[in-house]
């Protein structure tokens, strides 16, 4: 009974395969059908665009010079053979034929939809689009449907998109680091470093009293030293970055950041450090088997109701570590202990507190800065660096929306002009 079992499952599944293989053989013809008539359709579709084209020249070329081989004594131009001329089409640049008008003087006059089609350029925008999509220069070209039939194309090569996406994210990147921060409430500044093409880029996130996030400047940089840090902060100021009272400040516990705000902003800095880094340093030097116990005791604390109550629990914490033997892990707990419970100590909605507690709000920003620089196999300096990140900046930064929590700012705001000078500075 038992073979026979066997064998009828076996034929079961045999007849499954060939009914499955059977399908895809029957779809086989339709999928095929399909491609070919999308093909067919694209073809006619780019076809009678590139016909729509030179009809429209042909009307623009008559209503200047006239219809061909009809006498005009007041004529002002006249029609001159035809040219190609170049413009941009599906993704890249072609050549139509196009008539030529010249003055009665001689001098060649040029036709209105030409030049508003050179204006304005969409093949800069095509490529910039695919990129963000995820397209990588040598793959551009394999993104884009198939040329008109029987019309030289070109502006679809690695190289060629390359200069393409240099130009335009060159002035992006001016227009995006080099813009204008007054005019605005800041209450609260993230900053954090990323490694790209073996440099670490400084990249700056501010928030404003409306609750928008704003990617304010980046810097390259060997580490995240305190010199490199200082000039992002200096740069800022440069730029209209102002402080009416005192400005939150959200690092990960780099000391470089850490000594290059307070160089720079003194006591109007208020530090919060991530709560998230703390406890995954912390976890790091603390066996697993005792991880488990460590981080419900720190969560514990870090939700606690008051800021003393957090600070007892954590004191309770380093002197359970020290008497359990892992001094180092009591002294990582230690170092920045009152920096971790700033939120706690303005006494911020609980909204408010999830949000800067932590450096989240910044990794999502370098997390699209990954996201769109994992197509790039090399990296020749820093100036293609900063075009990428900055390009990544741009990205992330049409996709941002207010804070949660943005209509209780306003306790943030009074909590930083209350806070006192000494806990500012702690």
């Amino acid at each position: 009974m038992k073979k026979k079992a066997e064998k009828g499952s076996g034929t079961q599944g045999g007849n499954g395969t060939a009914t499955e293989t059977g399908l895809a053989a029957a779809l086989a013809p339709l999928v095929a059908g399909m491609t070919a008539t999308r093909a067919s359709l694209l073809d006619w579709v780019h076809g009678q665009g590139v016909v729509a084209l030179q009809e429209v020249f042909a009307a623009e070329a008559e209503s200047v010079a006239g219809p061909k081989g009809q006498h005009q004594a007041e004529r002002t131009h006249h029609h001159w053979g035809t040219t190609a001329t170049e413009l941009t089409f599906g993704g890249r640049r072609i050549q139509v034929a196009r008539p030529r008008v010249r003055s009665t003087e001689g001098q060649e006059a040029q036709l209105p939809s030409v030049e508003v089609w050179r204006e304005r350029d969409p093949l800069a925008a095509r490529v910039l689009e695919q990129i963000l999509l995820g397209v990588s220069t040598r793959g551009y070209a394999g993104s884009l449907e198939a040329a008109p039939a029987g019309v030289a194309s070109r502006g679809t090569s690695k190289s060629a998109v390359s200069r393409t996406l240099r130009g335009r994210v060159t002035t992006a990147l001016a227009a995006q680091v080099g813009q204008r921060l007054e005019g605005r409430e800041w209450l609260a500044l993230f900053l954090d470093g990323v490694v790209i093409g073996g440099q670490t880029v400084i990249v700056g996130l501010g928030l404003t009293r409306d609750g928008e996030k704003v990617p304010v400047g980046l810097r390259l940089g060997s580490t995240e030293n305190a010199v490199v840090c200082t000039e992002l902060l200096q740069d800022l100021l440069e730029r209209g970055l102002t402080i009416t009272e005192r400005v939150l400040c959200v690092i990960d516990g780099g000391k470089g950041l850490r000594k290059a705000m307070q160089d720079v902003f003194g006591t109007a800095v208020v530090i919060q450090r991530c709560q998230v880094h703390k406890a995954r340093n912390l976890l790091a030097l603390v066996p697993k088997a005792r991880q488990v116990y460590v981080g419900a005791m720190l969560r514990r604390a870090y939700r606690a109701g008051t800021a003393d109550a957090a600070r007892r629990q954590l004191k309770a914490l380093v002197t359970w570590l020290e008497a359990n033997g892992h001094v180092d892990a009591a002294a990582s707990l230690r170092e920045g202990l009152e920096e971790t419970l700033t939120v706690l100590k303005l006494n911020l909605p609980a909204r408010l507190r999830r949000l800067f507690a932590t450096t989240n709000c910044i990794e999502n920003l370098i997390g699209t800065v990954r996201h769109l620089t994992r197509n790039v196999k090399r990296w020749r300096d820093g100036a293609m660096i900063r075009r990428w990140v900055g390009l990544a900046l741009g990205r992330a930064a049409t996709r941002f929306r207010r804070i949660k929590g943005h209509g209780e700012l306003s306790t943030l705001a009074m909590a930083l002009r209350t806070v006192k000078a000494s806990e500012a500075a702690a």
